[in-house]
């Protein structure tokens, strides 16, 4: 198989959770350890940091990977979704995992993956510790894909382990409230390994992790706004990436004061500042068109994620709001939406994903959250590229055209840009 059928066979025989939901989810470690013993646990051969949390996981890996990789060590990242391309989700220093790689690791090990049943992302996660492996990165930053205490990632030791926040997400499998959710996360605190806890939690909450933490000795801290770090700028023009940053800062002290892993300050505010380049980040208020009028997309996708969206658009200045949204199944849409100005001008679309929340179903939560206001505003598309062309058809200079909802909507966007 050429890397096009690679990849296509890994979507076909291993469909991945999010693209069809809980048909593909198989919790438990039982199989992801097995694969790793079958490989010779490639895992324990590099150095690691363990990123959790409902929001803000992927910008605080990024920030992370950019400020290691400004101190010149070799850093592996791994993360999940992919926005365009699938070897988005493993990179070394920024740069994609090869389309070789990835075909030969499929080739060697077919006959166990299919044997044993391995899953879309338990295969991901081999691969990319395997990957690490061989390219002997100095440390390896892990994104767990959905909760933690039964994640594939959670097989690691690591250095040090960050849950940014706890939020209502993915309740189908990791509970109706933030104490169940809570509990699920902070399976990744490891016997004396150094957790950071961010953002602002609740008490019960923050009980429950540190009672987590007394179990294991594990030194415990909580990530807070400091006056040193506004010497520390980064180039998104979201403030919800303060928050984000701040827990970065708090991560690189522990691990420079903890670990005598060496990281300068000028390492600090070069990886800050240069991010995006170092380590191609997107999809997190993105600005897609600076003008005329000013298009931006961010992957958002659940009520805080909205919430942070809605408060950063009362701090955006524009004309008229144009809301190209689209969702998938088992998200609470109607919380979703109570975030954003009613009167803005709305293009809800569906995802070209089996799991996509159909426009059908959309229809009639929208005239029931709306109640019939403002029914000339909103528009119904069957194609995301549909909503967006409309958007951008009605929209005057200085309007501003968001796109949210789904990493999906978001990714077909970044397609056409990426394609022209």
């Amino acid at each position: 198989m050429n890397y096009t059928e690679t990849v296509k066979w890994m979507f076909r025989r291993l469909p991945d959770y999010q693209k069809i939901g809980l048909k593909s989810y198989k919790p438990g470690l039982k199989r992801i350890q097995n694969f790793c013993s079958y490989l010779g646990n490639p895992q324990k051969f590099f150095k690691s940091i363990h990123v959790g949390g409902t929001n803000g996981k992927g910008s605080t890996v990024h920030m992370l990977s950019s400020i290691l990789q400004e101190e010149k060590y070799k850093i592996g990242l791994f993360t999940s979704p992919h926005l365009i391309d699938f070897r988005e989700r493993i990179t070394c220093n920024g740069i994609l995992i090869e389309k070789d790689f990835i075909i030969n690791f499929i080739n060697e090990n077919i006959k166990f993956i299919e044997k044993e049943k391995i899953s879309f992302f338990e295969l991901n996660t081999a691969l990319a510790f395997q990957y690490f492996k061989e390219k002997k990165v100095n440390i390896a930053i892990i994104e767990v894909g959905m909760g933690g205490r039964l994640d594939s990632t959670n097989l690691i030791i690591p250095e040090i382990s960050v849950i940014t926040n706890i939020s209502i997400d993915h309740t189908e499998t990791l509970g109706n409230n933030q104490l169940k959710i809570a509990l699920e996360k902070a399976g990744i605190i490891k016997k004396n390994v150094s957790i950071i806890i961010g953002r602002k939690i609740s008490g019960d909450v923050r009980y429950l992790f540190l009672q987590e933490a007394l179990k294991k000795n594990a030194p415990i801290y909580f990530s807070v706004k400091s006056k040193k770090d506004s010497q520390y700028k980064i180039p998104f023009q979201a403030d919800y990436q303060d928050i984000n940053k701040n827990i970065v800062l708090k991560t690189i002290n522990i691990l420079h004061h903890r670990k005598h892993i060496i990281i300068s300050n000028k390492s600090i505010k070069k990886g800050l500042k240069n991010v995006i380049k170092n380590t191609n980040f997107k999809g997190r208020w993105q600005i897609l068109q600076k003008k005329n009028p000013k298009i931006v997309c961010d992957i958002a996708h659940n009520e805080e994620g909205s919430y942070i969206i809605g408060n950063q658009l009362k701090k955006e200045s524009y004309e008229k709001l144009h809301l190209v949204l689209g969702f998938v199944k088992e998200k609470k849409v109607d919380k979703f939406l109570k975030n954003f100005p009613i009167e803005s001008f709305y293009y809800f679309c569906q995802p070209n994903i089996s799991r996509k929340y159909s426009i059908k179903d959309l229809i009639k939560l929208v005239d029931k959250t709306f109640k019939f206001k403002n029914r000339k505003k909103i528009n119904f598309f069957f194609s995301v590229k549909e909503a967006f062309f409309l958007a951008k058809k009605k929209a005057s200079k200085n309007d501003l055209i968001l796109i949210s909802g789904s990493t999906f909507v978001v990714s077909e966007i970044l397609l056409l840009y990426h394609n022209k």
